[in-house]
Protein backbone atom coordinates (compact mmCIF):
# COMPACT_ATOMS: atom_id res chain seq x y z
CA UNK A 1 0.00 0.00 0.00
CA UNK A 2 1.44 3.61 -1.16
CA UNK A 3 1.91 5.98 1.82
CA UNK A 4 -0.05 9.26 2.65
CA UNK A 5 2.71 11.10 1.14
CA UNK A 6 2.83 9.51 -1.34
CA UNK A 7 -0.64 9.90 -2.46
CA UNK A 8 -0.73 13.23 -1.25
CA UNK A 9 2.01 13.91 -4.04
CA UNK A 10 -0.17 12.01 -6.58
CA UNK A 11 -2.73 14.60 -5.90
CA UNK A 12 -0.60 17.85 -6.06
CA UNK A 13 0.53 16.54 -9.22
CA UNK A 14 -3.43 16.47 -11.02
CA UNK A 15 -4.40 19.13 -9.37
CA UNK A 16 -1.13 21.67 -10.76
CA UNK A 17 -2.03 20.00 -13.88
CA UNK A 18 -4.67 20.02 -15.20
CA UNK A 19 -3.36 19.88 -18.95
CA UNK A 20 -1.95 16.83 -18.17
CA UNK A 21 -4.20 15.37 -16.46
CA UNK A 22 -6.67 16.11 -20.09
CA UNK A 23 -3.82 14.68 -21.98
CA UNK A 24 -3.71 11.59 -20.33
CA UNK A 25 -7.37 10.96 -20.28
CA UNK A 26 -7.06 11.46 -24.42
CA UNK A 27 -4.48 9.37 -24.71
CA UNK A 28 -6.17 6.52 -22.57
CA UNK A 29 -9.74 6.87 -24.30
CA UNK A 30 -9.33 8.79 -27.30
CA UNK A 31 -11.68 11.53 -26.18
CA UNK A 32 -11.49 15.32 -25.50
CA UNK A 33 -12.47 17.23 -22.61
CA UNK A 34 -15.53 20.01 -22.19
CA UNK A 35 -14.94 22.81 -19.76
CA UNK A 36 -17.00 23.40 -16.36
CA UNK A 37 -17.67 26.86 -15.74
CA UNK A 38 -17.85 27.21 -12.98
CA UNK A 39 -20.27 25.16 -10.78
CA UNK A 40 -23.85 23.47 -10.60
CA UNK A 41 -23.08 22.22 -14.16
CA UNK A 42 -24.67 18.62 -14.81
CA UNK A 43 -21.17 17.02 -14.73
CA UNK A 44 -23.18 13.70 -15.61
CA UNK A 45 -24.29 14.27 -18.91
CA UNK A 46 -20.51 15.51 -19.84
CA UNK A 47 -19.44 11.75 -18.47
CA UNK A 48 -22.11 9.91 -19.71
CA UNK A 49 -21.33 10.65 -23.24
CA UNK A 50 -17.23 9.40 -22.35
CA UNK A 51 -15.61 12.80 -21.90
CA UNK A 52 -14.03 14.71 -19.27
CA UNK A 53 -15.47 17.03 -17.56
CA UNK A 54 -12.90 19.97 -16.00
CA UNK A 55 -13.23 22.41 -14.20
CA UNK A 56 -12.17 26.37 -15.11
CA UNK A 57 -11.39 28.25 -12.02
CA UNK A 58 -9.52 30.45 -13.33
CA UNK A 59 -6.02 30.86 -11.94
CA UNK A 60 -3.56 33.23 -10.14
CA UNK A 61 -2.23 36.05 -12.57
CA UNK A 62 0.11 38.51 -11.90
CA UNK A 63 -1.56 40.95 -14.14
CA UNK A 64 -5.27 41.29 -15.71
CA UNK A 65 -5.12 42.94 -18.89
CA UNK A 66 -6.66 41.42 -22.26
CA UNK A 67 -9.78 40.70 -20.03
CA UNK A 68 -10.27 44.57 -19.16
CA UNK A 69 -11.54 45.04 -22.99
CA UNK A 70 -14.27 42.75 -22.42
CA UNK A 71 -15.47 42.90 -18.22
CA UNK A 72 -15.21 46.09 -16.33
CA UNK A 73 -12.63 45.99 -13.62
CA UNK A 74 -15.15 45.10 -10.89
CA UNK A 75 -16.42 42.18 -12.72
CA UNK A 76 -15.42 38.91 -9.97
CA UNK A 77 -12.06 38.56 -9.93
CA UNK A 78 -12.75 34.39 -11.06
CA UNK A 79 -14.40 35.72 -14.09
CA UNK A 80 -11.46 38.19 -15.16
CA UNK A 81 -9.30 35.23 -14.29
CA UNK A 82 -10.70 32.71 -16.95
CA UNK A 83 -11.52 35.78 -19.47
CA UNK A 84 -7.62 36.64 -19.21
CA UNK A 85 -6.83 32.71 -19.64
CA UNK A 86 -9.75 32.11 -22.54
CA UNK A 87 -8.26 35.11 -24.25
CA UNK A 88 -4.50 33.56 -24.29
CA UNK A 89 -5.86 30.40 -26.10
CA UNK A 90 -5.73 28.46 -22.43
CA UNK A 91 -9.18 26.58 -23.45
CA UNK A 92 -8.54 26.24 -27.13
CA UNK A 93 -8.28 22.37 -26.92
CA UNK A 94 -11.49 21.93 -25.00
CA UNK A 95 -14.04 20.32 -27.34
CA UNK A 96 -16.55 22.81 -25.59
CA UNK A 97 -17.56 24.63 -22.21
CA UNK A 98 -20.64 24.82 -20.19
CA UNK A 99 -21.82 27.07 -17.66
CA UNK A 100 -25.10 28.10 -16.51
CA UNK A 101 -25.91 32.42 -15.70
CA UNK A 102 -25.69 32.22 -12.48
CA UNK A 103 -24.49 35.97 -11.94
CA UNK A 104 -24.73 39.05 -13.66
CA UNK A 105 -21.18 38.45 -15.10
CA UNK A 106 -21.63 35.13 -16.23
CA UNK A 107 -24.99 36.13 -17.74
CA UNK A 108 -22.87 38.29 -20.25
CA UNK A 109 -20.03 36.25 -20.73
CA UNK A 110 -21.28 34.20 -23.53
CA UNK A 111 -21.34 37.15 -25.23
CA UNK A 112 -17.58 38.44 -24.74
CA UNK A 113 -16.42 34.57 -25.01
CA UNK A 114 -13.82 34.42 -28.44
CA UNK A 115 -11.82 31.41 -29.81
CA UNK A 116 -12.94 28.42 -31.20
CA UNK A 117 -14.62 26.61 -28.22
CA UNK A 118 -17.88 26.10 -28.88
CA UNK A 119 -20.20 27.09 -25.85
CA UNK A 120 -23.42 25.50 -24.07
CA UNK A 121 -25.02 28.22 -21.57
CA UNK A 122 -28.18 27.59 -20.12
CA UNK A 123 -30.70 28.87 -17.35
CA UNK A 124 -30.89 27.51 -13.48
CA UNK A 125 -34.86 28.41 -12.12
CA UNK A 126 -33.93 30.29 -9.15
CA UNK A 127 -37.60 30.32 -7.68
CA UNK A 128 -36.60 26.82 -7.05
CA UNK A 129 -38.67 26.58 -3.21
CA UNK A 130 -42.15 28.19 -4.19
CA UNK A 131 -42.90 26.66 -6.77
CA UNK A 132 -40.71 22.94 -7.28
CA UNK A 133 -42.39 21.28 -9.27
CA UNK A 134 -42.71 23.64 -12.09
CA UNK A 135 -39.06 24.39 -11.59
CA UNK A 136 -37.97 20.56 -11.70
CA UNK A 137 -40.13 20.98 -15.16
CA UNK A 138 -38.25 23.98 -16.32
CA UNK A 139 -34.52 22.64 -15.24
CA UNK A 140 -35.01 19.68 -16.74
CA UNK A 141 -35.55 20.78 -20.30
CA UNK A 142 -32.76 22.99 -19.48
CA UNK A 143 -30.43 20.25 -19.00
CA UNK A 144 -32.41 18.36 -22.29
CA UNK A 145 -31.51 21.11 -24.16
CA UNK A 146 -27.66 21.26 -23.06
CA UNK A 147 -27.99 17.36 -24.01
CA UNK A 148 -29.20 17.78 -27.38
CA UNK A 149 -26.15 20.49 -27.98
CA UNK A 150 -23.82 18.45 -26.37
CA UNK A 151 -24.51 15.07 -28.84
CA UNK A 152 -24.10 17.80 -31.58
CA UNK A 153 -20.93 19.40 -30.45
CA UNK A 154 -19.38 16.17 -30.07
CA UNK A 155 -21.21 14.04 -32.50
CA UNK A 156 -22.16 11.34 -30.06
CA UNK A 157 -25.70 10.18 -28.54
CA UNK A 158 -25.96 10.37 -24.62
CA UNK A 159 -28.90 7.62 -23.77
CA UNK A 160 -31.22 8.00 -19.97
CA UNK A 161 -29.09 4.97 -18.87
CA UNK A 162 -25.89 5.97 -19.97
CA UNK A 163 -26.79 9.30 -17.31
CA UNK A 164 -28.14 7.12 -14.96
CA UNK A 165 -24.30 5.35 -14.75
CA UNK A 166 -22.83 8.47 -14.44
CA UNK A 167 -24.89 9.35 -11.84
CA UNK A 168 -24.15 6.54 -9.89
CA UNK A 169 -20.52 7.58 -10.32
CA UNK A 170 -20.72 10.82 -9.12
CA UNK A 171 -23.18 9.78 -6.20
CA UNK A 172 -20.20 7.30 -5.33
CA UNK A 173 -17.25 9.96 -5.60
CA UNK A 174 -19.49 12.71 -3.40
CA UNK A 175 -19.98 10.07 -0.61
CA UNK A 176 -15.89 9.05 -0.84
CA UNK A 177 -15.40 12.65 -0.64
CA UNK A 178 -17.68 13.53 2.63
CA UNK A 179 -15.68 10.64 4.06
CA UNK A 180 -12.60 11.82 3.32
CA UNK A 181 -13.00 15.61 4.46
CA UNK A 182 -14.40 13.56 8.02
CA UNK A 183 -11.44 11.62 8.43
CA UNK A 184 -9.65 14.70 7.56
CA UNK A 185 -10.94 16.43 10.56
CA UNK A 186 -10.28 13.71 12.90
CA UNK A 187 -6.23 13.96 11.49
CA UNK A 188 -6.31 17.63 11.40
CA UNK A 189 -2.78 16.71 12.94
CA UNK A 190 -1.84 14.82 10.04
CA UNK A 191 -4.03 16.64 7.04
CA UNK A 192 -2.35 20.60 6.18
CA UNK A 193 -5.01 22.59 4.86
CA UNK A 194 -2.63 22.56 1.36
CA UNK A 195 -3.33 19.15 1.28
CA UNK A 196 -6.74 18.69 2.17
CA UNK A 197 -7.29 21.52 -0.49
CA UNK A 198 -5.40 19.43 -3.08
CA UNK A 199 -7.43 16.25 -2.88
CA UNK A 200 -10.54 18.11 -3.32
CA UNK A 201 -8.94 20.41 -6.31
CA UNK A 202 -7.98 17.38 -8.22
CA UNK A 203 -11.42 15.91 -8.36
CA UNK A 204 -11.93 18.74 -11.18
CA UNK A 205 -9.57 17.25 -13.38
CA UNK A 206 -9.97 13.24 -13.14
CA UNK A 207 -12.25 11.09 -14.31
CA UNK A 208 -14.72 10.46 -11.07
CA UNK A 209 -14.31 6.81 -10.99
CA UNK A 210 -10.64 7.40 -10.78
CA UNK A 211 -10.22 9.84 -8.43
CA UNK A 212 -12.95 7.69 -6.05
CA UNK A 213 -10.46 5.31 -5.86
CA UNK A 214 -7.58 7.53 -5.07
CA UNK A 215 -9.72 9.06 -2.50
CA UNK A 216 -10.14 5.90 -0.85
CA UNK A 217 -6.75 4.38 -0.92
CA UNK A 218 -5.91 7.97 0.69
CA UNK A 219 -8.32 6.97 3.41
CA UNK A 220 -6.83 3.72 4.17
CA UNK A 221 -3.51 5.14 4.26
CA UNK A 222 -4.53 7.71 6.63
CA UNK A 223 -6.48 5.51 9.10
CA UNK A 224 -4.07 2.45 9.34
CA UNK A 225 -2.29 4.37 12.48
CA UNK A 226 -4.10 6.23 14.90
CA UNK A 227 -5.29 9.71 15.00
CA UNK A 228 -2.59 11.98 16.67
CA UNK A 229 -3.68 14.80 18.83
CA UNK A 230 -4.19 18.41 17.10
CA UNK A 231 -3.18 21.07 19.32
CA UNK A 232 -4.27 23.77 17.31
CA UNK A 233 -7.34 25.63 16.15
CA UNK A 234 -10.27 23.90 14.09
CA UNK A 235 -11.81 26.29 11.83
CA UNK A 236 -14.31 25.89 9.01
CA UNK A 237 -13.63 28.43 6.02
CA UNK A 238 -16.86 29.50 3.58
CA UNK A 239 -17.23 30.86 0.23
CA UNK A 240 -16.61 30.62 -3.91
CA UNK A 241 -12.73 29.58 -3.24
CA UNK A 242 -9.62 29.42 -1.17
CA UNK A 243 -6.34 29.54 -3.12
CA UNK A 244 -3.63 30.21 -4.00
CA UNK A 245 -0.99 27.26 -2.11
CA UNK A 246 0.64 30.13 -0.87
CA UNK A 247 -2.64 31.58 1.79
CA UNK A 248 -2.98 27.64 2.93
CA UNK A 249 0.29 27.72 4.07
CA UNK A 250 -0.89 30.64 6.29
CA UNK A 251 -3.62 28.68 8.15
CA UNK A 252 -0.94 25.85 8.67
CA UNK A 253 1.92 28.46 10.18
CA UNK A 254 -0.62 29.64 12.43
CA UNK A 255 -1.68 26.63 13.88
CA UNK A 256 -5.28 26.43 11.93
CA UNK A 257 -6.20 23.25 10.23
CA UNK A 258 -9.40 23.23 8.07
CA UNK A 259 -11.96 21.11 9.54
CA UNK A 260 -14.86 21.59 7.13
CA UNK A 261 -15.90 23.67 4.22
CA UNK A 262 -18.10 25.66 3.12
CA UNK A 263 -16.36 26.20 -0.74
CA UNK A 264 -17.97 26.59 -4.16
CA UNK A 265 -14.59 25.18 -5.23
CA UNK A 266 -15.27 21.73 -2.37
CA UNK A 267 -17.56 21.10 -0.42
CA UNK A 268 -20.68 22.11 -1.97
CA UNK A 269 -19.89 20.31 -5.13
CA UNK A 270 -20.40 17.18 -3.88
CA UNK A 271 -22.63 17.66 -0.22
CA UNK A 272 -25.70 16.27 -1.24
CA UNK A 273 -26.67 12.77 -3.56
CA UNK A 274 -28.74 13.40 -7.12
CA UNK A 275 -31.99 11.37 -5.86
CA UNK A 276 -33.21 8.35 -8.05
CA UNK A 277 -35.44 8.42 -10.92
CA UNK A 278 -36.24 6.73 -13.78
CA UNK A 279 -35.99 9.91 -15.98
CA UNK A 280 -31.85 10.88 -15.42
CA UNK A 281 -32.43 14.36 -16.36
CA UNK A 282 -35.62 14.64 -13.60
CA UNK A 283 -33.60 13.13 -11.23
CA UNK A 284 -30.71 15.97 -12.22
CA UNK A 285 -32.83 18.48 -11.81
CA UNK A 286 -34.48 17.32 -8.32
CA UNK A 287 -30.93 18.07 -7.09
CA UNK A 288 -31.08 21.59 -8.14
CA UNK A 289 -33.78 22.36 -6.60
CA UNK A 290 -33.18 20.22 -3.12
CA UNK A 291 -29.95 22.28 -3.21
CA UNK A 292 -29.22 24.48 -0.09
CA UNK A 293 -26.38 26.85 0.96
CA UNK A 294 -25.04 28.63 -1.77
CA UNK A 295 -25.78 32.48 -2.53
CA UNK A 296 -25.71 31.01 -6.72
CA UNK A 297 -28.97 29.07 -5.38
CA UNK A 298 -31.79 31.53 -4.68
CA UNK A 299 -33.54 30.47 -1.27
CA UNK A 300 -35.36 33.58 0.60
CA UNK A 301 -35.03 31.41 3.49
CA UNK A 302 -31.20 32.17 3.71
CA UNK A 303 -30.38 28.85 5.32
CA UNK A 304 -26.22 29.58 4.52
CA UNK A 305 -25.54 30.32 8.12
CA UNK A 306 -27.83 28.28 10.36
CA UNK A 307 -25.90 25.21 7.98
CA UNK A 308 -22.23 26.80 8.99
CA UNK A 309 -23.48 27.01 12.84
CA UNK A 310 -24.51 23.35 12.39
CA UNK A 311 -21.11 22.04 11.04
CA UNK A 312 -19.19 24.27 13.96
CA UNK A 313 -20.88 22.17 16.13
CA UNK A 314 -20.58 18.88 14.40
CA UNK A 315 -16.59 19.47 13.84
CA UNK A 316 -15.99 21.42 17.58
CA UNK A 317 -14.55 24.32 15.48
CA UNK A 318 -13.31 27.67 17.13
CA UNK A 319 -14.02 29.74 14.22
CA UNK A 320 -15.04 30.77 10.80
CA UNK A 321 -12.99 32.55 7.91
CA UNK A 322 -15.23 33.65 5.00
CA UNK A 323 -13.36 33.79 1.78
CA UNK A 324 -14.79 36.27 0.29
CA UNK A 325 -13.86 36.57 -3.64
CA UNK A 326 -12.94 40.16 -4.51
CA UNK A 327 -16.37 41.66 -6.51
CA UNK A 328 -18.49 38.61 -6.10
CA UNK A 329 -21.69 40.31 -5.57
CA UNK A 330 -23.68 37.37 -4.71
CA UNK A 331 -21.22 36.04 -1.67
CA UNK A 332 -21.27 39.78 -0.76
CA UNK A 333 -25.29 40.09 -0.53
CA UNK A 334 -25.17 37.17 1.90
CA UNK A 335 -22.53 38.77 4.69
CA UNK A 336 -24.56 40.70 6.55
CA UNK A 337 -26.53 38.09 7.17
CA UNK A 338 -24.26 35.40 8.23
CA UNK A 339 -22.42 37.94 10.44
CA UNK A 340 -25.03 38.83 12.06
CA UNK A 341 -25.84 34.66 12.91
CA UNK A 342 -22.38 33.99 13.49
CA UNK A 343 -22.41 36.71 16.33
CA UNK A 344 -25.89 35.70 17.60
CA UNK A 345 -23.78 32.17 18.24
CA UNK A 346 -21.18 33.40 19.53
CA UNK A 347 -18.81 31.75 16.92
CA UNK A 348 -15.59 33.75 16.14
CA UNK A 349 -15.16 35.28 12.69
CA UNK A 350 -12.90 36.88 9.95
CA UNK A 351 -13.35 37.50 6.41
CA UNK A 352 -10.21 37.66 3.79
CA UNK A 353 -10.44 38.69 0.42
CA UNK A 354 -9.43 36.00 -2.49
CA UNK A 355 -8.33 38.32 -5.37
CA UNK A 356 -6.72 35.66 -8.17
CA UNK A 357 -4.85 38.96 -9.20
CA UNK A 358 -2.55 39.09 -6.14
CA UNK A 359 0.40 37.97 -5.70
CA UNK A 360 1.24 40.00 -2.41
CA UNK A 361 -0.57 38.27 0.52
CA UNK A 362 1.10 40.02 3.57
CA UNK A 363 -1.76 41.93 4.34
CA UNK A 364 -3.96 38.75 4.70
CA UNK A 365 -0.96 37.00 6.46
CA UNK A 366 -1.51 39.82 9.10
CA UNK A 367 -4.92 39.48 9.10
CA UNK A 368 -4.93 35.53 10.05
CA UNK A 369 -1.70 36.21 12.47
CA UNK A 370 -4.19 38.39 14.31
CA UNK A 371 -6.84 36.29 14.19
CA UNK A 372 -5.45 33.08 15.26
CA UNK A 373 -3.53 35.02 18.25
CA UNK A 374 -6.71 36.04 19.40
CA UNK A 375 -8.49 32.85 19.41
Amino acid sequence: MRTYAELIAEFKNIAENPRKAMEAFKAETGKGAVGILPAHVPEEIVHAAGYLPIGIWGAQKKAINKARTYLPPFACSLMQSVMELQLEGVYDELDCVIYSSLCDTLKCMNQKWHGKTPVIVFTHPQNRKIAKKAANVFCREEYAIVKAKLEDILECTITNKAIQNSIAVYNENRAACRKFCDVAAEYAAVVKPAERHAVLKARWFMEKSKHTDLVNELIAALTAQPAPKFTGKRVIVSGIMLEPTELLDVFEENGLAIVADDLLHESRSFRQDVPEDADALMALARAWTDFDGCALATDADKPKGRMIIEDCKKYNADAVIVAMMKFCDPEEFDYPILIQEFAAAGIPNLQIEIDQESTVFEQVKTRIQTFAEIL
